[in-house]
């Protein structure tokens, strides 16, 4: 029951997965002169690659291919697959690299694609990185410029909302050590999640450690288990953390091995709150902006009242104007006073943080706040110092402006950082769906059970055998022992994988994929790389940071300097400077303003937060959205291209007629005819070959006769030689090529079958028709509603297939697509996604096989059908994992939705700083007397940042369109 939905990568364990075809002798596998023994102790690690090949027709094909291949050095093994148009290599990479190889390939006269590189896949790990310090885009671009620069690093992704880092690197180069070491050169500090894509990750809480010794025992007893990889130990909180591979052994052998090792004092378990991760540190986040807001609050409100309440009160007034030493009040003492802290120690995040930006050359908004709190800070103490010291001298303080902007800022930050928190729910939510714990039994050597554990689910190593009851969630990817039941599999996948619900009847399941490796785990993995993806539209906010806070600084020094100069040259009248106040202190007030106003939050945050709660929201919704670029061209779909088999049909075809042209027994037809396809990858031959077997009801597998010289022609059919006759099936063209006449009868019963959408197949005898057969493959519910709703969303849809024109138009007309295109090639396919980009259309291609992975990548969006194969998957922008239609509606719907909400975000985050900035700098000032004190500046733009998030957060009452909810779904049922 594993699913292979998200299996990224193409994984081919065993050669033996290819279809059988003819093998030439081994060329040289070395460069000459390299002998074979030292070759096996030179070349290294073996790799494998799996390419593509476009443009072989017959075994000919294959076998220049295979020729070329093995001339070149290094080569262990090639095998190709002229069936599926593939070609797997085993090579040593100290010789020869897949690039090479490919070439060779397209030397050949072949157009060659690399689909998988085990060489380079194991040479890059993928790790992720949590970042502390960052508070806008000009932070994560620092970081992220810091990380591409190194040496051995191929890809490096910050994501401001999420505060994380991908980071892909060559562990031969660069360790991740060092890159934990450049991000806190940087100025910021980084915590390790995973130091590759491949492990798992368990924390365990040990107790009884008290000496380093027994640490170390411990360590080395657990580093010399197979499949660890790394083992830390945190002995302040007796926690070790360990990353292993999940398929090689798992947290209850770590346990067993720490309880038994020495003297048996030692005691693990599961590490409380280990596996919250992201959610934990977001919580401490929470915590500890709470907190520090609140002891702002402590200085921050006697400040308030002594400079803006009390002043009003008679008694308190007097008593707060009495001076102390010249013009130096006691109001005015006890407010700087209380104004040190908050700005030195509670503020102490701004001045770092706008040191590590200024030492790399760029600015932050901490560069802002430290700049504005500090203008109105020491000019308090400059105004306080000279009142203390000068008999003459009578200020003002601004001590109020400082505290009261530091306190609001912080404010802001807490709740940004609340709801940002809640942008990722859906990986929260996600996670929730695994079940806490699991029922393990114990089998005896006869299957019998012996015993019954309940265990947390975080337990479960790969090969346990599992008991799931009714109303349980299945605990982990596997497939059924014993028992019958019905599993409901729309939770996550529509299929039975981890956390799907058992609903009736008792199961025993044997664990296959567990940890990392686990259906949920991948989908949680691949929404998580979803929502650190940016968006295009992202670089527009990049750019703009770049020089917005110069450019602020700038405009706040020009304002600070036009009302200076405006005062001191008398060019407006004294009655607009307040009482409290003279002209610099008015001009100083605008300048404050200016720069603790502008906001680069909101900018910065304007996309990746409407993309994570777009693809979060997606995932529940059954459609996976790999990142921003996926998610930005889904809105601009306006032409969609349609396989068909598996697509627009469900995917099974059946033989429904058979006809026979010369005088034999059925039974002897379809054992001709399916020795002949059971070589077969493709959908159609495994439908004959199904359907033959009716005929062999004795056997479950039954043993079909032997076929000489088989040969798949790609878009037609296959030939072979069975049992001295020649036999050919496939369609008409094919047997018209090797000059076999079609009687009148076939030509009758073909358009009779394409006139009911279905398939002819025609099967030719030693050079004569011997039989016409008609496959079925049922169109899924709701294609035509789907279709038509397409229309109105003002989409064009078009039908592209390899079948033949008949029973295309047919499928066309039934449901009400009007462009096809039939007996098209893989490569045609994507020619004509090519020729529409061309024309203008935005062009999503939906698919699910081998044939349709270069279409959906030549598309600007490709949409996968999760029931596809593993290569279209892969090569997909979008995978609908549930395989309805109507996810193409809801995909393309969401990305308008999110962008719409991008947009506004945008509008909001732009209109406020080109409408804020002005006001702040005075711009009403003189018409209406309104002016904005600097710690409403302050307020406004910490509002700024939370609008914006909540903005993007309103996605999450997203709804599906009201049309979809009205399609009526009908059953299908084959006989």
């Amino acid at each position: 029951m594993a699913t292979k939905l998200l299996a990224l990568c193409i994984r081919n364990e065993s050669r033996g997965d290819l279809s059988p075809r003819p093998h030439y002798p081994s060329m040289p596998k070395f460069p000459k002169g390299v002998a074979a023994e030292e070759t096996s102790l030179a070349a290294g690690a073996e790799a494998k690659a799996l390419f593509s090949v476009m443009g072989m027709t017959c075994s000919a094909c294959a076998g220049s291919v295979e020729k070329a291949i093995k001339r070149l050095p290094g080569i262990r093994e090639a095998v190709v697959d002229v069936l599926n148009n593939r070609a797997q290599v085993m090579f040593f990479p100290n010789y020869v690299n897949a690039e090479t190889i490919r070439e060779t390939i397209e030397d050949v006269g072949f157009q060659a694609t690399l689909i998988y590189d085990e060489g380079n896949e194991k040479s890059i790990l993928i790790c992720r990185i949590r970042i502390k310090g960052m508070t806008c885009t000009s932070c994560s671009t620092t970081v992220e410029s810091a990380l591409q620069a190194i040496d051995g690093v191929q890809k490096a992704q910050v994501a401001l909302a999420t505060k994380e880092a991908d980071v892909h690197y060559d562990p031969k180069i660069v360790s991740y050590n060092q890159l934990l070491q450049t991000i806190e050169d940087t100025g910021f500090e980084g915590i390790l999640i995973t130091a590759g894509e491949h492990m798992s990750r368990i924390e365990l809480e040990v107790d009884g450690v008290r000496t380093d010794r027994s640490m170390r025992i411990l360590e080395q007893s657990l580093q010399a288990l197979p499949g660890v990889q790394s083992v830390d130990f945190d002995s302040e909180i007796k926690k070790i953390s360990l990353y292993y591979k999940s398929y090689m052994t798992g947290p209850r052998s770590f346990i067993h091995v720490i309880e038994t090792t020495g003297s048996r004092c030692f005691k693990a378990r599961i590490f409380p709150g280990g596996e919250a991760g992201r959610d934990s540190h977001r919580k401490e986040e929470i915590k500890q902006y709470f907190r520090v807001f609140l002891w702002s609050l402590v200085f921050t409100i006697p400040v308030f009242l002594t400079s803006m309440v009390f002043m009003y009160i008679p008694g308190i007034k007097h008593g707060l104007e009495t001076k102390i030493v010249n013009n130096l009040m006691i109001g005015e003492l006890m407010r700087w006073i209380l104004a040190t802290p908050v700005q030195f120690i509670i503020g102490q995040r701004f001045y770092t943080g706008a040191y590590k930006s200024l030492r790399h050359g760029s600015a932050n908004m901490d560069v802002l706040i430290a700049l504005g709190t500090n203008a109105a800070y020491f000019y308090s103490v400059y105004s306080v110092v000279r009142a203390a010291t000068s008999p003459d001298f009578m200020g003002t303080d601004f001590f109020e402006t400082s505290v009261i902007l530091i306190s609001f800022i912080l404010l802001g930050k807490y709740l940004e950082v609340l709801t940002k928190g809640k942008t990722s729910d859906a990986i929260a939510k996600l996670m929730d769906l695994a079940p806490e714990t699991a029922a393990l039994l114990t089998l005896d050597e006869e299957g019998n059970v012996i015993n019954e554990q309940e265990i947390d689910s975080r337990l479960i190593q790969k090969n346990d055998i599992l008991k799931i009851i009714p109303g349980a969630k299945v605990a982990s990817d596997g497939y059924v022992t014993w028992g019958q039941s019905h599993v409901n599999e729309s939770m996550i996948t529509g299929r039975s994988t981890t956390s799907t619900l058992n609903e009736n009847g008792v199961l025993h399941i044997k664990a296959t994929r567990v940890g990392s490796e686990s259906s949920l785990s991948q989908i949680v993995r691949l929404v998580e790389s979803a929502q650190m993806a940016k968006a295009p539209v992202q670089k527009f906010a990049d750019r703009i940071s770049k020089y917005f806070v110069p450019l602020v600084i700038l405009l706040s020094f020009l304002t600070w300097l036009s009302w200076f100069l405006a005062g001191k040259y008398h060019s407006y009248p004294e009655s607009w400077i307040p009482s409290s106040m003279d002209s610099f202190e008015l001009s100083l007030q605008f300048g404050i303003s200016v720069m603790v106003i502008a906001c680069p939050c909101a900018l910065g945050l304007a996309t990746p937060t409407a993309v994570m709660v777009g693809t979060g929201v997606g995932a529940f919704q059954g459609v996976l959205i790999k990142g921003g670029q996926a998610l930005e061209s889904a809105h601009k779909v306006n032409c969609i291209v349609f396989d068909k088999t598996g697509t627009l049909t469900i995917g099974k075809p059946v033989v429904v007629n058979t006809r026979l042209m010369k005088n034999m027994v059925l039974q002897e037809f379809y054992e001709l005819v399916a020795a002949a396809e059971v070589n077969s990858e493709h959908p159609l031959a495994k439908a004959i070959v199904e359907y033959a077997k009716k005929f062999r009801e004795d056997e479950e597998n039954p043993a079909w006769p032997g076929a000489k010289h088989f040969e798949s022609i790609t878009g037609h059919g296959v030939k072979a030689i069975v049992r001295n006759k020649e036999i050919i099936v496939g369609n008409k063209s094919l047997i018209v090529e090797h000059s076999i006449a079609v009687p009148i009868d076939a030509e009758e019963i073909l358009a009779e079958a394409e006139g009911l959408a279905q398939t002819g197949i025609l099967i030719a005898m030693d050079g004569q028709v011997a039989g016409v057969l008609s496959i079925s493959d049922p169109l899924k519910p709701s294609a035509r509603e789907v279709i038509s709703i397409l229309k109105s969303m003002k989409v064009r849809s078009i039908m592209v297939t390899g079948d033949n024109w008949g029973t295309a138009n047919s499928i066309a007309k039934e449901v009400g697509i009007q462009t096809v295109i039939a007996e098209a090639k893989p490569d045609q396919k994507a020619e004509k996604v090519k020729d529409l980009q061309s024309s203008g259309y935005t062009v999503a291609m939906v698919g699910d096989g081998i044939n349709d992975s270069p279409a959906l990548v030549a598309a600007d969006v490709g949409m996968a059908i999760g029931a596809g194969t593993d290569i279209a998957i892969e090569a997909a922008d979008i995978v609908l994992v549930k395989s309805n239609l109507e996810d193409v509606i809801t995909a393309i719907h969401l990305s308008r939705k999110t962008f719409t909400r991008i947009r506004l975000n945008y509008i909001w985050a732009l209109g406020y700083n080109v409408l804020g900035i002005p006001i702040a700098a005075g711009a009403l000032f003189p018409p209406t007397g309104f002016r904005l004190p600097p710690w409403i500046a302050g307020a406004a733009m910490a509002a700024s940042s939370v609008s914006v998030v909540c903005c993007s957060l309103l996605l999450k009452n997203y709804k599906k369109p009201k049309v979809l909810d009205n399609l009526e779904v009908r059953g299908i049922s084959i006989e």
